[in-house]
């Protein structure tokens, strides 16, 4: 049974997302301040957050900044009443997985954990057959069954979309991947997403690959691809 920490000060927000996901086979413990959120995740390691935005204590977005520097790769599902897209794509420009605006219905967000779990699961059996499966091109190599990238033999962290992006362009090198592409293999559900959070996503990955030495290249008016 997967084990879900929710951080939601809002009481009521916090208990029906807990009997959703309880009712859908997932334990789940409920935090309801920011303050020492982090020492409790590390403690009772969860397999995957739903961290709102705007707590007490310390933001959401502190949060995620932290886990992330210590190298802490639990899915993030954030919660926020912003509509603004610069704090969408803040939350994703930091570590964070996936981003709930608020109000929002509580099977949505079901949905997107399981869609969570559904990518991580099936990255982790690729070659399950085998000690390990990796894909190399140039500088970068992806060991999928481990869910771990190196670039230049040093271990960079990906999130789980960027590690689909990566997977998907480095095993077809030159080919050109229009964004509306990308979003269709990396959101296997019925979420909207738009060219930003792509673009978001890409920005994300070309600094942990190298920067302006990065494999992933922008074929403007088209999309990205790998050379």
């Amino acid at each position: 049974m997967s084990l879900v920490y929710i951080i939601e000060d809002e009481i009521k927000i916090a208990e029906i997302l807990s009997d959703y996901l309880t009712k859908h086979a997932f334990e789940v413990r409920l935090l309801h301040s920011g303050e020492n959120a982090v020492a409790e995740i590390i403690k009772g390691k969860p397999d995957l957050l739903i961290l709102d935005v705007m707590l007490p204590g310390v933001s959401g977005f502190e949060i995620c900044r932290q886990l992330r520097a210590m190298d802490n790769d639990v899915p993030i599902i954030m919660l926020t009443a912003r509509v603004d897209e610069a704090d969408r794509l803040e939350g994703l420009n930091i570590g964070a997985d996936d981003y709930v605006c608020k109000p929002f219905l509580p099977n949505e967000v079901v949905a997107r954990v399981n869609a969570i779990f559904r990518r991580i699961n099936k990255s982790q059996s690729n070659g399950s057959n085998e000690p390990s499966t990796l894909i190399s091109y140039r500088n970068i190599t992806l060991d999928m069954e481990k869910y771990l990238c190196f670039v230049n033999g040093e271990e960079t962290e990906l999130t789980p979309v960027e590690q689909k992006i990566l997977h998907t362009m480095i095993t077809k090198p030159k080919r050109i991947f229009s964004r509306e592409a990308l979003m269709n293999t990396c959101y296997d559900d019925d979420r909207i997403i738009n060219d930003r959070t792509i673009d978001s996503h890409m920005r994300n990955l070309r600094k942990k690959l190298g920067g302006s030495d990065s494999v992933i290249h922008t074929v403007y008016g088209v999309g990205y691809k790998c050379e």
